[in-house]
């Protein structure tokens, strides 16, 4: 099958590309971009006149709910939702159940999702065992199972000994740990961040030195280790110094934004609005403006859409009470266009956030229009309508 899409906007930030040109696909591949391989004669031709073309979209965190918690969400469902929002391919965390640390389930993972023919997933494996912070898992059998790095999700590792032996063996075999910064003390039982608002709805607060010092403690070990670390979610000013300042001494470092943390804060938690009951907590203004700015100056490298579906009864528990987590596959595109029309920011640098850059983070093919590269594409409308139309 040959394809030929004329007179759209590309926007390829890998090739650095913004620009009115045609896109060629033959046999799921991309044989140009511009002008017409000699002797191509497409057997379709879409015209996307007033339409942009992307790579499909690339997202760090998306919860599938398989295996275990099925009742939530099915695989199917989030695939389908995946791609009705531009995401071609996605990294998804151990914490299912059981937890992702056997290769024989991460090989049947990968096996539903690639039946279903719909987004590339790339699991994420247990960097301990059933998350438990102790015993290291068998990174190396996971790898070859098809684990693209590996995280402890939510779960923090209190014992340093074993964080610093985790990131020496990871450093040593080029594996990239994805971990999140949270002091677990500190944030013991907190469910919104420490400030007036939680004080205000008598909330247990989760003080943003819970994320500076767990930061502090991931980055010293990978200066000693050398350790390829990926930070998930940053939720404050002061860890996007921390994590500006780090990259500045040359640490072999990454990190990424949720969609959610660009645009709220604690104050939309309202009266006690559990669909904002997130870890980690929806923070200030002043978290929100340097997220966005860190973003903006490439101190941030991607945003995710942290997507973490949760059944309806959970979320009608009182705040404390209520289970973590919102939707987010379908929101990452447009809230990401958003971001960028409220910041000034440009189409191929937004793009860039969640294709490229995300795709980089994660060693995958994907995220661009490289030539002979999967024909992953989303073809978007302008940005002021809010609409997209995937291609995969």
């Amino acid at each position: 099958m040959k394809i030929q899409i004329k007179n759209g906007h590309v926007i390829d930030p890998k090739n650095n590309i913004d620009s009115k040109l045609d896109v060629y696909i033959a046999a799921g591949k991309i044989v140009a971009v511009g002008n017409s391989p000699e002797g191509f004669v497409a057997n379709q031709i879409i015209d996307a006149e007033n339409l942009t073309i992307c790579p499909g979209l690339v997202d760090l965190s998306a919860r599938l709910r398989e295996p275990g918690d099925e009742y939530k969400a099915r695989l199917v469902s989030e695939l389908q939702a995946a791609v009705a929002g531009g995401v071609t391919s996605l990294a998804c965390p151990p914490d299912t159940d059981p937890v992702l640390d056997e290769p024989g389930l991460v090989e049947m993972l990968k096996h539903r999702a690639k039946q279903q023919g719909l987004a590339h997933v790339y699991p994420l494996g247990a960097l301990t065992r059933q998350l438990e912070g102790k015993a290291l898992s068998e990174m190396s059998e996971l790898t070859a199972a098809g684990c693209v790095g590996f995280s402890q999700a939510n779960v923090a590792i209190t014992d340093t000994q074993v964080l610093w032996r985790a990131m020496e063996y990871a450093a040593t075999f080029g594996f990239t740990l994805f971990l999140h910064a949270e002091e677990p003390f500190l944030a013991a039982k907190g469910v919104a961040h420490d400030g007036e608002v939680a004080t205000r709805l008598g909330l247990k607060g989760i003080p943003s030195a819970a994320e500076a010092l767990a930061l502090a403690t991931i980055l010293r070990i990978a200066q000693e280790t050398g350790a390829k670390v990926h930070i998930s979610r940053l939720s404050t000013a002061e860890g996007v110094e921390m994590v500006r300042a780090a990259k500045k001494q040359g640490l072999n470092i990454s990190c990424d934004v949720s969609a959610n943390h660009l645009h709220l804060t604690e104050h939309d938690i309202g009266y006690f609005d559990t669909n904002c009951h997130l870890k980690p907590p929806l923070r200030t203004q002043r978290d929100k403006e340097a997220l966005s700015a860190g973003l903006k100056d490439g101190t941030i490298d991607a945003i995710c859409s942290d997507h973490t579906p949760v059944d309806d009864d959970a979320k009608m528990a009182p705040f404390a009470e209520a289970e973590i987590g919102a939707t987010g596959l379908e929101l990452l595109l447009p809230l990401t266009l958003k971001w960028a029309t409220e910041q000034k920011v440009s189409l191929l640098q937004a793009i860039g956030s969640i294709t490229q850059a995300s795709a980089q983070v994660l060693g995958i093919p994907g995220g661009d229009l490289s030539i002979n590269s999967d024909a992953d594409l989303c073809v978007l409308m302008p940005m002021n309508t809010g609409k997209y139309v995937l291609m995969h």
